[in-house]
């Protein structure tokens, strides 16, 4: 029991424990990297370690403090329970008098993306102001035990003018707590608040690690072990969570748009193909995103002409050599140029049809030969 069952990132672990044992404790955490890597899990982790009855550096999982704290390895049933309290029909007024916190203990509070229902969820959960003002007032109360966490899950979401709110938390940090943010990357928040964290960036799992985990924690066959482990590109959470099929087909309706837009013909089908991601509200349009940006940088690597690539998406490797022939690094790189604007249309909320429908058409070849570049 404790850090030892966490898998990867020991350098990581390291500092924390470190941290914990010259009773140094960063007062603010930004924990970044991909999705189901393990961010939001070891953050929980600390909160144990930071709070166990027995250990110092460690948390040994077995004391009231470290049970009840563990709850939160499972967020989910926490969520649905806390929009049930709250109600399916909240309006806007309710959703942030009455915000969405994950506590299983007193001094370790959780906190993710809103989904406002349980039912209907909205597209793109949030965290809300209604749940950082909370944080705000909750911060400075002295803990029951040793130390009091906050864990931010998805800090990304924050819409800037809110982000301000828990800026001034930072600016005057409570002394005997410490609040960890979770976030794909550093550049997805304001700087100012990055600069007020001590940073710890995620590396991905090796395939062979991945497959490990999978053989201990699920029931799934090797064959699909092999291709979850590959799909998931390094993050555990993501393979054990993972619909194998539909990841597949998605990936597969990704490449097939690329070759539509690529080949400048068809534009009807190319629309439909489109039409249909777009209409897809089983995956944000984040992670759809990302599907791109796998199978984008797999052709980036074929066309540079690496003498061994290591191909993300091997299941399609006859399709992405086939495609690699028939376009060059200039076009991978417009490409990627192309969905970094969708992803920060995103967050403006852009119209996800129209923004891929344009990206599409500016990746078909123009009369001359060249790139129609109008995106």
């Amino acid at each position: 029991m404790g850090f030892a069952e966490f898998l990867g990132n020991e350098h990581i672990v390291a500092a924390l424990r470190g941290a914990l044992r010259s009773g140094r404790v960063p007062h603010a955490l930004l924990f970044t990297g991909s999705r189901g890597v393990g961010k939001f899990t070891l953050a929980r982790m600390f909160a144990q370690a930071a709070n166990c009855e027995r250990m110092t550096d460690d948390f040994c999982g077995e004391c009231a403090t470290c049970q009840r704290i563990s709850l939160l390895a499972h967020p989910q049933r926490l969520i649905e329970q806390g929009l049930v309290e709250r109600g399916e029909s909240a309006d806007a007024a309710t959703v942030e008098r009455v915000p969405l916190i994950l506590q299983s203990h007193p001094d370790v509070w959780g906190l993710v993306p809103d989904p406002v229902r349980l039912k209907s969820p909205v597209a793109r959960p949030m965290l809300r102001i209604g749940q950082l003002r909370a944080v705000q007032r909750a911060a400075y109360f002295q803990p029951m035990g040793k130390r009091r966490v906050f864990i931010l899950d998805g800090a990304e979401t924050m819409r800037w003018d809110v982000a301000n709110v828990f800026l001034k938390i930072l600016e005057e940090p409570p002394g005997s707590a410490t609040l960890i943010l979770t976030a794909p990357s550093p550049y997805a928040l304001l700087p100012t608040i990055v600069s007020r964290c001590l940073q710890f960036h995620f590396v991905p799992l090796p395939q062979t690690a991945v497959e490990r985990i999978l053989k201990e924690k699920t029931e799934r066959k090797p064959a699909e072990i092999k291709l979850a482990a590959q799909l998931a590109e390094g993050s555990a959470g993501l393979a054990i969570e993972m619909d194998v099929t539909a990841a597949a087909q998605s990936r597969k309706n990704a490449l097939r748009i690329l070759e539509r837009a690529a080949q400048g013909q068809g534009f009807a089908q190319l629309f439909a193909d489109t039409s249909a991601l777009a209409k897809d509200r089983q995956s944000s349009i984040e992670d759809q995103i990302g599907v791109f940006y796998g199978l984008l940088t797999d052709l980036l690597e074929l066309t540079c002409k690496l003498k061994e690539p290591v191909l993300r998406n091997a299941n399609l490797a006859k399709e992405l050599e086939a495609l690699s022939k028939s376009i060059d690094s200039a076009w991978v790189v417009h490409a990627i140029a192309g969905f970094d604007e969708l992803y920060a249309g995103a967050r403006r909320n852009l119209n996800r049809q129209l923004g891929l429908d344009a990206l599409a058409a500016s990746l078909a070849p123009a009369p001359s030969g060249g790139l129609e570049r109008h995106f």
